[in-house]
Protein backbone atom coordinates (compact mmCIF):
# COMPACT_ATOMS: atom_id res chain seq x y z
CA UNK A 1 0.00 0.00 0.00
CA UNK A 2 1.48 3.65 -0.88
CA UNK A 3 0.34 6.25 1.51
CA UNK A 4 -0.42 10.19 0.62
CA UNK A 5 2.17 12.11 3.16
CA UNK A 6 -0.86 12.95 5.31
CA UNK A 7 -1.50 9.59 6.08
CA UNK A 8 1.89 8.12 6.62
CA UNK A 9 2.52 11.24 8.84
CA UNK A 10 -0.65 9.77 10.75
CA UNK A 11 1.59 6.45 11.69
CA UNK A 12 3.12 6.01 14.64
CA UNK A 13 6.88 6.53 14.18
CA UNK A 14 7.74 2.94 14.83
CA UNK A 15 5.04 2.48 12.03
CA UNK A 16 6.88 4.44 9.79
CA UNK A 17 9.84 2.91 10.23
CA UNK A 18 7.99 -0.62 9.90
CA UNK A 19 6.62 0.36 6.44
CA UNK A 20 10.22 1.60 5.31
CA UNK A 21 11.36 -2.10 6.03
CA UNK A 22 8.93 -3.89 4.14
CA UNK A 23 9.56 -1.71 0.81
CA UNK A 24 13.37 -2.39 2.04
CA UNK A 25 12.44 -5.93 2.41
CA UNK A 26 10.54 -5.95 -1.61
CA UNK A 27 13.63 -4.88 -3.12
CA UNK A 28 16.25 -6.80 -1.46
CA UNK A 29 14.00 -10.19 -2.96
CA UNK A 30 13.71 -8.43 -5.92
CA UNK A 31 17.09 -7.69 -6.44
CA UNK A 32 17.80 -11.33 -5.99
CA UNK A 33 15.61 -12.35 -9.05
CA UNK A 34 16.97 -9.62 -10.72
CA UNK A 35 14.53 -7.31 -11.31
CA UNK A 36 14.70 -3.13 -11.36
CA UNK A 37 14.10 -1.94 -7.78
CA UNK A 38 13.63 1.74 -8.94
CA UNK A 39 9.57 2.05 -8.93
CA UNK A 40 10.01 0.43 -4.85
CA UNK A 41 13.01 2.80 -4.18
CA UNK A 42 10.64 5.66 -5.35
CA UNK A 43 8.55 4.90 -2.62
CA UNK A 44 10.73 4.22 0.10
CA UNK A 45 12.37 7.37 -0.74
CA UNK A 46 9.31 9.49 -0.09
CA UNK A 47 8.81 7.66 2.95
CA UNK A 48 12.10 8.82 4.41
CA UNK A 49 11.45 11.93 3.00
CA UNK A 50 8.83 12.65 4.78
CA UNK A 51 10.67 11.23 7.93
CA UNK A 52 13.28 13.42 7.22
CA UNK A 53 16.02 11.13 6.74
CA UNK A 54 18.88 11.42 4.59
CA UNK A 55 18.62 9.66 1.14
CA UNK A 56 19.56 5.78 0.79
CA UNK A 57 19.89 3.70 -2.50
CA UNK A 58 21.97 0.79 -3.15
CA UNK A 59 22.25 -2.54 -4.61
CA UNK A 60 24.76 -4.08 -2.38
CA UNK A 61 22.74 -6.80 0.00
CA UNK A 62 24.32 -6.45 2.40
CA UNK A 63 24.20 -2.86 2.86
CA UNK A 64 20.43 -3.21 1.80
CA UNK A 65 19.85 -5.72 4.94
CA UNK A 66 21.75 -3.35 6.91
CA UNK A 67 19.83 -0.76 6.11
CA UNK A 68 16.25 -2.88 6.73
CA UNK A 69 17.95 -4.04 10.50
CA UNK A 70 17.99 -0.40 11.16
CA UNK A 71 14.94 0.00 10.38
CA UNK A 72 13.80 -2.80 12.32
CA UNK A 73 15.39 -1.52 15.58
CA UNK A 74 13.56 1.67 15.20
CA UNK A 75 9.89 -0.38 14.50
CA UNK A 76 10.67 -2.49 17.96
CA UNK A 77 9.84 -5.51 16.03
CA UNK A 78 11.53 -8.84 17.15
CA UNK A 79 12.52 -12.13 15.32
CA UNK A 80 9.65 -13.68 16.31
CA UNK A 81 7.75 -11.02 14.76
CA UNK A 82 9.63 -10.70 11.25
CA UNK A 83 11.49 -12.44 9.09
CA UNK A 84 14.57 -10.74 8.81
CA UNK A 85 17.00 -10.53 6.19
CA UNK A 86 19.56 -13.03 5.83
CA UNK A 87 22.72 -12.40 3.77
CA UNK A 88 22.93 -15.16 1.30
CA UNK A 89 25.16 -15.41 -1.12
CA UNK A 90 24.77 -16.73 -4.64
CA UNK A 91 26.81 -18.44 -7.14
CA UNK A 92 30.04 -19.77 -7.22
CA UNK A 93 33.17 -17.53 -6.16
CA UNK A 94 37.49 -17.98 -6.09
CA UNK A 95 38.59 -20.24 -4.56
CA UNK A 96 40.16 -19.81 -1.36
CA UNK A 97 42.52 -22.52 -0.85
CA UNK A 98 44.74 -24.65 -2.79
CA UNK A 99 44.05 -28.75 -2.72
CA UNK A 100 46.19 -30.10 0.52
CA UNK A 101 48.35 -33.12 0.73
CA UNK A 102 45.88 -35.25 1.65
CA UNK A 103 44.65 -38.49 -0.23
CA UNK A 104 40.77 -39.44 -0.36
CA UNK A 105 40.58 -43.50 -1.07
CA UNK A 106 37.32 -44.44 -2.92
CA UNK A 107 37.21 -48.11 -2.23
CA UNK A 108 34.46 -49.63 -4.78
CA UNK A 109 32.05 -46.99 -4.28
CA UNK A 110 29.46 -48.25 -6.07
CA UNK A 111 27.03 -45.12 -6.63
CA UNK A 112 28.07 -42.61 -9.14
CA UNK A 113 25.49 -40.27 -6.87
CA UNK A 114 27.76 -40.79 -3.94
CA UNK A 115 30.39 -40.19 -5.56
CA UNK A 116 29.52 -36.82 -7.37
CA UNK A 117 28.31 -36.12 -4.09
CA UNK A 118 31.84 -36.56 -2.16
CA UNK A 119 33.71 -34.78 -5.20
CA UNK A 120 31.53 -31.51 -4.81
CA UNK A 121 32.17 -31.66 -0.98
CA UNK A 122 35.85 -31.69 -1.79
CA UNK A 123 35.55 -29.14 -3.93
CA UNK A 124 33.64 -26.95 -2.07
CA UNK A 125 36.35 -27.62 1.76
CA UNK A 126 39.01 -28.24 -0.59
CA UNK A 127 40.29 -31.25 1.60
CA UNK A 128 41.82 -33.32 -0.49
CA UNK A 129 42.57 -35.21 -3.77
CA UNK A 130 41.00 -38.46 -4.74
CA UNK A 131 42.09 -41.18 -5.72
CA UNK A 132 39.53 -44.20 -7.14
CA UNK A 133 39.80 -48.08 -6.95
CA UNK A 134 39.09 -50.57 -10.17
CA UNK A 135 35.21 -50.43 -8.99
CA UNK A 136 34.15 -46.82 -8.26
CA UNK A 137 32.52 -45.20 -11.15
CA UNK A 138 34.89 -42.71 -12.30
CA UNK A 139 34.79 -38.80 -13.53
CA UNK A 140 33.81 -40.03 -16.65
CA UNK A 141 30.67 -41.17 -15.82
CA UNK A 142 27.56 -38.92 -16.86
CA UNK A 143 25.96 -39.19 -13.19
CA UNK A 144 29.06 -38.57 -11.51
CA UNK A 145 29.39 -35.51 -13.90
CA UNK A 146 25.89 -34.11 -13.14
CA UNK A 147 25.76 -34.96 -9.23
CA UNK A 148 29.37 -32.85 -8.89
CA UNK A 149 28.14 -29.93 -10.60
CA UNK A 150 31.21 -29.55 -12.33
CA UNK A 151 33.81 -30.23 -9.44
CA UNK A 152 35.07 -33.76 -11.25
CA UNK A 153 36.68 -31.00 -13.89
CA UNK A 154 38.11 -29.33 -10.73
CA UNK A 155 39.09 -31.87 -8.30
CA UNK A 156 42.50 -33.29 -8.62
CA UNK A 157 41.50 -37.47 -9.54
CA UNK A 158 43.14 -40.19 -10.22
CA UNK A 159 42.82 -43.92 -11.48
CA UNK A 160 44.73 -47.34 -10.64
CA UNK A 161 46.75 -45.68 -8.14
CA UNK A 162 47.38 -48.63 -5.16
CA UNK A 163 46.44 -47.77 -2.25
CA UNK A 164 49.38 -48.44 -1.04
CA UNK A 165 51.17 -46.00 -3.11
CA UNK A 166 49.24 -43.02 -1.30
CA UNK A 167 50.50 -40.90 1.81
CA UNK A 168 50.74 -42.63 5.06
CA UNK A 169 49.11 -42.93 7.63
CA UNK A 170 46.22 -44.36 6.33
CA UNK A 171 43.07 -43.37 7.92
CA UNK A 172 39.61 -45.57 7.55
CA UNK A 173 35.88 -43.96 8.13
CA UNK A 174 34.55 -46.89 9.28
CA UNK A 175 31.85 -48.04 12.05
CA UNK A 176 34.00 -50.14 14.44
CA UNK A 177 34.14 -50.83 18.22
CA UNK A 178 37.63 -49.95 17.92
CA UNK A 179 37.15 -47.00 15.92
CA UNK A 180 37.97 -43.10 17.39
CA UNK A 181 35.48 -40.26 16.67
CA UNK A 182 36.04 -38.39 13.95
CA UNK A 183 36.11 -35.34 16.39
CA UNK A 184 38.46 -36.61 18.87
CA UNK A 185 41.04 -37.21 15.89
CA UNK A 186 43.93 -35.24 15.33
CA UNK A 187 44.88 -35.83 11.50
CA UNK A 188 48.19 -35.39 10.29
CA UNK A 189 49.68 -32.64 7.72
CA UNK A 190 49.54 -35.53 5.11
CA UNK A 191 47.12 -38.84 5.62
CA UNK A 192 45.24 -41.02 3.35
CA UNK A 193 41.49 -41.06 4.27
CA UNK A 194 39.47 -44.40 3.19
CA UNK A 195 35.78 -44.62 2.20
CA UNK A 196 34.27 -47.69 1.63
CA UNK A 197 31.51 -49.43 -0.18
CA UNK A 198 27.72 -48.35 0.76
CA UNK A 199 26.70 -52.09 1.67
CA UNK A 200 30.18 -54.02 2.73
CA UNK A 201 32.10 -51.09 3.77
CA UNK A 202 35.95 -51.32 3.40
CA UNK A 203 37.02 -54.20 1.53
CA UNK A 204 39.33 -56.65 3.72
CA UNK A 205 42.43 -55.94 1.86
CA UNK A 206 42.14 -51.77 2.32
CA UNK A 207 41.67 -52.58 5.83
CA UNK A 208 44.86 -54.20 6.16
CA UNK A 209 46.30 -51.16 4.83
CA UNK A 210 44.91 -49.09 7.70
CA UNK A 211 46.83 -47.46 10.55
CA UNK A 212 43.86 -45.91 12.11
CA UNK A 213 40.23 -46.26 12.53
CA UNK A 214 37.49 -43.04 12.90
CA UNK A 215 34.15 -43.10 12.80
CA UNK A 216 30.51 -40.60 12.94
CA UNK A 217 29.54 -41.18 16.21
CA UNK A 218 26.00 -42.44 15.82
CA UNK A 219 22.64 -42.49 18.56
CA UNK A 220 19.75 -43.94 16.89
CA UNK A 221 18.95 -47.57 15.77
CA UNK A 222 21.26 -47.55 12.13
CA UNK A 223 24.65 -48.67 12.48
CA UNK A 224 25.69 -46.51 9.89
CA UNK A 225 24.60 -43.33 7.74
CA UNK A 226 25.21 -42.67 3.77
CA UNK A 227 28.52 -42.98 2.85
CA UNK A 228 28.75 -39.14 1.51
CA UNK A 229 27.40 -37.65 4.15
CA UNK A 230 29.52 -39.47 6.36
CA UNK A 231 32.39 -38.18 4.54
CA UNK A 232 30.69 -34.78 4.51
CA UNK A 233 31.34 -34.43 8.57
CA UNK A 234 34.60 -36.36 8.22
CA UNK A 235 35.86 -33.00 5.89
CA UNK A 236 34.45 -30.48 7.95
CA UNK A 237 36.89 -31.82 10.72
CA UNK A 238 39.39 -31.95 8.31
CA UNK A 239 39.05 -28.55 7.21
CA UNK A 240 39.03 -27.32 10.62
CA UNK A 241 41.87 -28.74 11.76
CA UNK A 242 43.63 -27.62 8.81
CA UNK A 243 42.57 -23.56 9.16
CA UNK A 244 43.64 -23.83 13.13
CA UNK A 245 47.25 -25.24 12.11
CA UNK A 246 47.50 -22.30 9.02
Amino acid sequence: MNFTRRKFLQLELRVQHKKSAEILRQIYEGLLQKKDPSALYKTYHQYIEWMNLQPFETTDLKHLADRYHWHIERAVIYLKEHNLLLHIRKGDHEPKKEFPEIALYLDNIRSAYNVGSILRTTEALRVSKVYFAKNTPFISNDKVKKVAMGSSEIVPCFQNVPLTDLPRPTIALETSQDAEPVSQYLFPKSFTLVLGNEEYGISEESLKECDSLIEIPLYGMKNSINVACAFSIAAAEIRRQLDEVC
